[in-house]
């Protein structure tokens, strides 16, 4: 057990920040019950919020999301509290992704990846864990650009590449290839199912 703010915390536990974005189309009610409803999503997928950040604007940043008072901010929040994890509560861009891991050193992850990742720890049939390892690549798909992910997992290496080919390229293409070797998959245990309910 280790100290967090006065509370003691299992080890195993990732230290994370919430970020949240209040505009004008949403009121202050709004964001509060959205961070909640984050806090208890990040909770169940194994991690303890430290702290949170909530910055008004207009509109997010294209780069980073929030604007760069707040990203030290939170670039401070992070050291303060030895967080490793960010979790925004909101689907972010490749491009987003990107700079903000870049500028602050650790994982960051939005909202749909959280909640992925909570149903990937709760699959137990085939089923259940193929939809989800579906779900998982289609989002990462347009969100590969740049970010410096090995994929080596889903089946890369030798005779993976083409003449040419980029690392990038060869990435997308195995997602892809991968993306429809699982619908088959899915297919084929929902056929199965209903052979045998016949």
């Amino acid at each position: 057990m280790r100290e967090l703010g006065g509370r003691r915390m299992p080890e195993d536990r990732e230290v994370a920040i919430i970020v949240g974005l209040q505009l004008p189309e949403s009121g202050y009610m709004d964001v509060d019950e959205s961070l909640l409803e984050l806090k208890a999503l990040a909770h169940t997928a194994g991690a303890m919020v430290a702290d949170e950040v909530v910055q008004t604007r207009t509109r997010p940043d294209v780069a980073t999301y929030i604007g760069r008072g707040k990203l030290d901010e939170l670039k401070e929040l992070l050291h303060i509290h030895g967080a490793g994890l960010v979790i925004f509560d909101d689907e972010l861009s490749a491009a987003q992704l990107r700079n903000l891991e870049d500028t602050l050193g650790v994982k960051v992850v939005d909202r749909t990846q959280l909640i992925l990742d909570i149903f990937a720890q709760r699959a137990r049939t085939r089923e259940a864990k193929l939809q989800v390892d579906l779900a998982q690549l289609e989002y990462l798909l347009p969100r590969l650009a740049g970010r410096g992910t090995t994929l080596s997992r889903l089946g890369g290496g030798i005779g993976t590449r083409g003449p040419g080919e980029t690392k990038l390229e060869t990435d997308r293409r195995v997602i892809r290839r991968r993306i429809a070797n699982l619908k088959g998959e899915i297919e084929e245990i929902r056929s199965q199912r209903s052979l045998q309910r016949h």
